[in-house]
């Protein structure tokens, strides 16, 4: 077995928590479980993961091999990685048959055709995903399995899932492979990104319950702190308030829980408003800046906002409307053609 095979196989292992390492090795499948027997899977992680490499030297492992095991690894942890979606296109709606073998040849001789030095392999899983590794190299070096681009892909959906390696170079020949692979004509990148797959396939696939936002937003009113009371009015308003406040965030955000973002982006380029009197800005400019805002769980937060008395209810469009628009990188420009001060988001 080659040392740099034997070397990502003991690097991956090492990557895997100690008490699931048995597990992803049975689904890995490679070595068998007599093999599996012999490993003290007790001991420290460093020695597990030498073992390991001697069985497969047994087995004599290949890069094809530890590429299986990668994928396995990625698959069970995808929020290990940043994924962006992007959506093909083709002329008609007509829905072809798929044929997984067709489709990896194709990808295949697409890629090489443009880099010989690339590594290509391929998994299915049971809710037709195809999970595709990629290795990249250069016409003078060998793929570095170190710096992998991931893409899932779900038959008979337009939707490419993709985790690009930092070689940002090669992302226009895995869109081209793509293209040819799947007979699309064309394919553009959403604008959402996020750490949970899952989440984003249930952005895309709808798979995730909002309402369409009827409220807007009304000018956030002083509150007069009330002195202690019993006064049975003042105890109904603020019941009747607390009421207002959850249905609308229910009629807003949905029954169920949030799809997972980690953050929303939003870009500015509006005009800066003054008095002319004040003659602040010999020309009329864009103002432009960029607010971000981040969070674990970023809908979630956004979502009890209202409750806990931070924000008015409802929040503005621009903040709900993100798993309807399946977007998080937004840009905010004049709506030309209205008065003064309206932003629209494209």
């Amino acid at each position: 077995m080659d040392e740099t095979v034997a070397e990502y196989i003991r690097r991956t292992v090492l990557k895997i928590p100690r008490d699931e390492i048995k597990t992803m090795l049975q689904k890995w499948g490679f070595l068998s479980e007599t093999q599996l027997q012999t490993i003290n899977f007790h001991q420290m992680k460093e020695n597990i993961s030498q073992d390991v490499v001697q069985l497969c030297e047994k087995n004599s492992a290949d890069i094809k091999q530890a590429a299986v095991l990668d994928i396995i690894y990625n698959h069970i942890y995808p929020n290990k990685r940043v994924w962006s979606v992007y959506q093909m296109n083709k002329p008609g709606e007509e829905t072809e048959f798929f044929d997984l073998t067709d489709f990896k040849k194709k990808f295949k001789r697409q890629l090489r055709s443009t880099l010989k030095n690339v590594t290509i392999n391929f998994r299915e899983y049971e809710d037709n995903a195809i999970w595709i590794r990629i290795a990249w190299g250069t016409p003078y070096t060998k793929p570095n399995q170190y710096k992998t681009s991931y893409v899932v892909y779900h038959s008979q959906t337009p939707y490419v899932f993709i985790s690009a390696s930092v070689l940002k170079s090669n992302l226009p020949l895995l869109c081209q492979a793509l293209l040819a692979a799947s007979s699309y004509c064309d394919i553009r990148e959403m604008e959402l990104r996020s750490h949970s797959l899952n989440s984003l396939k249930d952005i895309v696939f709808k798979r995730y319950s909002q309402n369409f936002q009827t409220y807007y937003p009304r000018p956030v009113q002083e509150r007069n702190v009330a002195p202690e009371s019993t006064d049975i009015r003042i105890i109904q308003e603020n019941r009747n308030e607390k009421e207002r406040i959850q249905r609308v965030n229910q009629e807003v955000f949905g029954p169920g829980p949030q799809p997972k973002l980690e953050f929303a982006q939003y870009k500015l380029e509006t005009m800066f408003k003054s008095d002319p009197k004040m003659d602040v800005l010999d020309k009329r400019e864009p103002f432009r800046c960029l607010v971000k805002f981040s969070s674990p769980h970023l809908l979630e937060s956004l979502k009890s906002l209202a409750p806990a008395g931070l924000a008015d209810a409802p929040l503005s469009p621009l903040l709900t409307c993100i798993p309807q628009k399946a977007r998080n990188y937004f840009r905010i420009k004049e709506k030309k053609g209205f008065f003064p001060g309206s932003f629209v988001s494209p």
